[in-house]
This record gives C-alpha cells, sequence and structure tokens, in this order.
C-alpha cells in the first residue's frame, strides 16, 4: 500500500475578527505559552504596564595599526598659517566694534558639537485586557522615541516579529517591533495609575482608569465570566429571560428603602422669574406701583392719538407686569399660610402623573410572566437608598431573579443550589488563569473553596433552629439581641457559616414579620416559606420563597401591613385570574463575584459603583 503525503500546517496567530490585531491571550494563553507561534509577524495593541530602557555601549575608537604612522616632516600652507593667527585676528575685530557670529565662533574655537542621544533598547509590558499575562515588547530607539513609550498608562500599536527572548527570562516568547503604528501618550502627572500599587479604596476615585490595574481588570473578566455562566445555566435549564422595569410605581419587598423618580425638581418658568426678582430685590410693592404707572403712561397714549406702535407695546408691558405682580402676590400669600399646603407632594403634575421608583426587587413583574411562560428570569440592576456604609451594600447592585410557575419552596431551594455550584464550576473551568492571579495576590484560598462546594453540600437549618445554636454559643457576644421573631443581622448569619458549619448553610421557615408580604404564609400562621444562602466570608447570597398564591391570604398581609391596596391591584389580578403555585429566589451577583475573589467590599467588584455621597462618573 503507497503511503500518503501528510501535510503538517503550523499554528498561526489568527488576528481579532474586528481589527488587523492579535489578541494576546490568544498568543499567551496557549499551551506552549506561544512558542510555536516564533517568526511570525502579528500586529498587537495595548497599555504599557511596566518598562526599562537599556543603553547601548559606543563603539570603541579606532587605534591604527602598528607602524601605519610614520613620522614626515609637513608643509605648512597658506591656510594654516592664517588659521594660526585667528585668535589675533578676533580680537582685533572685537577691539573695533566688530562680532563673530555664535556658530562661526564655536567652529573657529573647536568647540564640540552636541552629541547625538546614545541608542538604546527599550523592553515594554504590555497588556490589553484579554489577559492576566502580558507581552514583552522590544522597541529600538532608532524606531520610536523611548521618552513617548516607557510611561506607565501609554498606549501602542506595534508590529513585529514573534521570537524567543534575548535575554532569557520568565517569558516564552517576546515580540522585536519593527513598526510602531500609535502612540498614545499619558501626562505622567496627570495620570493617577503612574503611583505604583494605590490601594482599592483610593482606586475608587478613578473609577475610569481603574480597570487598567491587574487586579481590577482580572476581577472584571471573571465577572464577565459568571454573567454568561448565568444565561447559559437558564437557557439550558429552559428559562426565558425577561427585562423587568427599572422605574415602578410599585415597592417589590413593601418596607424598602426606595429612590424616587421625579422631575418636579425643575423649576418652572414662575419660579425661575421669583428666583431672579428675588436676587434682584424686586418687591411686590415696586411692581404694584409699576402697574400703576404704566396704566398712566397707556391712558396719556390714549387722549393723544399718538402712535399706535407706541400704545400697542405699553399695553403689552402692562400686561407682563401684572402677570408679575399676580405672581409674586401668590408667592406671598403661600408664604404667609393663606394658602393651604399638605405634606404629600402632589405629583399628579409630574413625568410620570404619580409616585414612581426605582425598582428594588423585580420578582413581582417576574411572576406575570411566570404565569404566562412558566420559568423566568431576569439580570439587572436594582437600587436601594440605604446610607449605610456597609462593605456589602452598594446603592445600586446586580440581581439574578428567577421565578417558576407550578414549583414550591423545595424546588427553589434547588433549583438555586444547582445554579450557585454552576457558577462555581465555570469560573474554575473557564477562568484558571485570572483565578491563578486572584489565589496569589488576593486570597490563597479562593480555588479551595470553590472546589469545597462541587464536592460537598449545604447544612439545612430552620430559623428556630438557628437561633437555638447561636443562643448555645458562649464566648460570644452579638451586638442584637437573639430573639424569636427578630430578623437575624448579618453577625448572626455570617457566624454560623464561617464558625459553627464552616460551609454554606441554608436557613428556612422565617417568621412572617421578617419577610416580604409576597411570601406564602405556613399552615402554622407564624412562619413562612422563605430561605436564605448563607456563605462563608459574603454571607447572605440568594434569598428565596414560595409565593402566596391565595387571593385573601395576601389581601390580608396587604392590609396588615398597611400597603396601599390600590398600587397593588396589578398584581392580586394573578390571583384572581389562573393562579398557580409558583416560587423563586434572586442572587445577589455583586456578593457572587466578591465570593469568587475574596474581595471583602463590593464596591470593588462592581465597574461603576454608587454609595451614599459616591457618585463620581
Amino acid at each position: 500500500m503507497a503511503s500518503e503525503d501528510v501535510t503538517f500546517h503550523s499554528p498561526v496567530a489568527t488576528p481579532f475578527k474586528f481589527s488587523n490585531r492579535v489578541l494576546l491571550k490568544t498568543i499567551l494563553e496557549r499551551g506552549d505559552g506561544g512558542l510555536e507561534l516564533i517568526n511570525q509577524r502579528v500586529i498587537i495593541g495595548g497599555w504599557v504596564r511596566s518598562s526599562k530602557e537599556m543603553k547601548k555601549s559606543s563603539p570603541p575608537p579606532q587605534l591604527p595599526e602598528r607602524g601605519s604612522e610614520e613620522k614626515k616632516p609637513k608643509d605648512v600652507t597658506c591656510v594654516e598659517i592664517l588659521q594660526s593667527r585667528i585668535p589675533l585676528i578676533r580680537t582685533i575685530i572685537e577691539v573695533f566694534g566688530g562680532s563673530v557670529s555664535a556658530s562661526r565662533k564655536k567652529v573657529e574655537t573647536g568647540d564640540p558639537a552636541p552629541l547625538p542621544p546614545q541608542p538604546s533598547t527599550v523592553y515594554l509590558l504590555v497588556t490589553d485586557g484579554s489577559s492576566v499575562a502580558t507581552l514583552q515588547v522590544v522597541v529600538e530607539s532608532s524606531i520610536a522615541p523611548p521618552s513617548k513609550l516607557m510611561h506607565t498608562g501609554t498606549s501602542i500599536l506595534v508590529e513585529g516579529v514573534l521570537r524567543r527572548p534575548s535575554a532569557g527570562g520568565k517569558y516564552a516568547v517576546e515580540l522585536k517591533a519593527e513598526k510602531v503604528l500609535h502612540i498614545g501618550t499619558v501626562e505622567v502627572d496627570k495620570y493617577p495609575l503612574s503611583k505604583k500599587r494605590l490601594p482599592l479604596d483610593l482606586l475608587r476615585d478613578y473609577s475610569h482608569f481603574r480597570p487598567r490595574t491587574t487586579t481590577v481588570s482580572t476581577v472584571m473578566r471573571i465577572r464577565s465570566g459568571l454573567s454568561f455562566a448565568t444565561h447559559s445555566f437558564f437557557k439550558d435549564n429552559a428559562f426565558f429571560d425577561v427585562q423587568v422595569p427599572t422605574i415602578t410605581t410599585t415597592d417589590g419587598e413593601g418596607f424598602s428603602k426606595i429612590f424616587h423618580v421625579t422631575t418636579m425638581g425643575e423649576k418652572s418658568e414662575k419660579e425661575k422669574l421669583d428666583t431672579i426678582y428675588e436676587s434682584e430685590g424686586v418687591s411686590l410693592e415696586a411692581v404694584k406701583e409699576a402697574v400703576k404707572e404704566k396704566s398712566n403712561i397707556i391712558e396719556n397714549l390714549k387722549r393723544t392719538e399718538s402712535n399706535k406702535e407706541a400704545l400697542l407695546a405699553a399695553i403689552q408691558d402692562l400686561r407682563k407686569t401684572s402677570e408679575l405682580a399676580s405672581q409674586l402676590e401668590a408667592r406671598e400669600k403661600t408664604r404667609s399660610g393663606t394658602v393651604l399646603k399638605t405634606d404629600k407632594v402632589d405629583s399628579s403634575e409630574d413625568f410620570f402623573s404619580g409616585e414612581t421608583y426605582l425598582t428594588v426587587s423585580g420578582r413581582l413583574h417576574l411572576e406575570s410572566y411566570a404565569c404566562a411562560l412558566g420559568n423566568v428570569y431576569s439580570f439587572g440592576p436594582r437600587f436601594q437608598a440605604d446610607k449605610t456604609d456597609s462593605a456589602k451594600h452598594a446603592a445600586e447592585m446586580w440581581m439574578v431573579e428567577v421565578e417558576m410557575a407550578f414549583s414550591q419552596l423545595k424546588d427553589s431551594i434547588n433549583c438555586a443550589t444547582e445554579f450557585f455550584k454552576y457558577l462555581c464550576k465555570w469560573i474554575l473551568e473557564t477562568c484558571s488563569e485570572d483565578m491563578k492571579f486572584v489565589a496569589k495576590r488576593i486570597d490563597n484560598t479562593c480555588v479551595h473553596r470553590l472546589q469545597q462546594i462541587l464536592s460537598g453540600s449545604s447544612e439545612m437549618v430552620s430559623y428556630k433552629h438557628a437561633i437555638d445554636v447561636l443562643r448555645k454559643v458562649a464566648n460570644m457576644r452579638f451586638e442584637t439581641n437573639l430573639e424569636y421573631g427578630v430578623a437575624l443581622t448579618a453577625e448572626h448569619v455570617s457566624y454560623l457559616a464561617d464558625h459553627i458549619y464552616n460551609k454554606p448553610v441554608i436557613i428556612y421557615n422565617y417568621p412572617k414579620e421578617v419577610k416580604p408580604f409576597y411570601v406564602r404564609l405556613n399552615d402554622d400562621g407564624k412562619t413562612v416559606a422563605a430561605f436564605d444562602m448563607v456563605v462563608p466570608k459574603v454571607g447572605t447570597i440568594i434569598s428565596g420563597s414560595q409565593s402566596e398564591e391565595r387571593l385573601n391570604i395576601i389581601s390580608s398581609r396587604i392590609k396588615e401591613l398597611g400597603l396601599p391596596r390600590e398600587k397593588y391591584e396589578w398584581y392580586l389580578d394573578l390571583r384572581r385570574h389562573g393562579t398557580v403555585k409558583h416560587s423563586g429566589f434572586t442572587l445577589r451577583f455583586d456578593l457572587m463575584v466578591s465570593y469568587v475573589t475574596g474581595l471583602g467590599n463590593v464596591r470593588d467588584v462592581i465597574p461603576f459603583p454608587r454609595s451614599y455621597h459616591r457618585a463620581n462618573n
């Protein structure tokens, strides 16, 4: 049998589909570190992380060969004689007021010309954000000025050839630059990242620059991975993605600190005029006096039957002045108390002609789609106007919210547990290089913590049992006393997960007083079908419940809590028409990123964090 020729194709560094540059990830995260791509020509772009310059030594002077010099008598020409007399001639010229040009003077006196810059080689560590790794780029000073390349944060686009590092070291390959296609310089004295290793809390003041740091860029790649994994999990499990409204008329929890949405803060034209006249010291009496004077002017113009245009202008002027007088008079009456005012703001003239809020939770809206599509989820920002400075809270946080028709509390717990494990597994399998950096620089237990989640199970305890366990802790005094019927604090639940069980804990069957109005009442009439998943280092990361499908009971709960029934009529309609048992949960996505990376403050894992008195851009 004749043998067939087999052609082997070398690996090729493929450019990014939407530009001509090659992503560093495709070079540096290969199994061989990029060795198979040596001698390939590529274009890469990125930002300088660090740099150094190596000066090249000057070539040694060429010495004449031995015996090549012979002492011979030298003929002296007239030119040489004149040159030898130049100092005397120059002195004579200067005495009689003459001058010698600076350039000629320098040549004649033999002063040395300025030396050309010494050639050098610049070594740049460049990152493009696609990977935690950096590529060493070698640029000769003859190609681009080192002074423009070397500052941290400088952006470059370079064409060159991949090769083995000339000086060895930890890098498998480096790029020998042949062309520098772009340089984006930085103003060193104003660029905040010129300083080495700014603390994370200071970086929050420069949220537009902080993703250029290795730590924040790594966290954001992990966050992106968790986001992709979220959509993958629900797609694989037959859920539909539903976008719930950010602006709503319903408080989804019933007792939240909410942001009001209004345009009433904008001044009307009348209010703007009032402000102007107040600043100029215009009083009501002065305006009334002006009305009288303008009326007299009009009467005189009418009697004389003079210029009709002047009469029309005077009448229009009087009308405006009279309107101003009326406005000032109304304002004076309001200030003096003759106009009744109520504490409640009249929102009928507002943009939505009613009270509206930034949504705290989308689960109520998801229920309407669960009652039509079956299994739904939503992934987006939720808002709470809580002035706390807690490291686990921000004013704007992203949530993954889930609602399933024809399901009960146990179904919600099972789905939440499987989803949580899926996220942990996804990160370990797809973000391994970023997790290595996290383990090295942030939290050396991060990988082990995620592996424990996959190999272990959560501890299931009732609210009552959790209270009993915490009461038995002898050497710990909690800030809030443990009493049945009182909400467990972050301190309580964290102690359960971090110290007593040392793994995730699921607490269920809470007292009805500590959970939202829509949670299903248990048969004992005292507890509700709700649960919280608490994990070490972070605290409560998932909260879920079975929703109350019985119209009479949820109506009683709304009345019991004093909620405005008219705002929940649409929600009650779901119980009136085709109601089913349904359940769901909320995963606090930002806290999930904190759990994976080990960062203690949730604001360090949010791209643009918003908190009390902090919204910089």
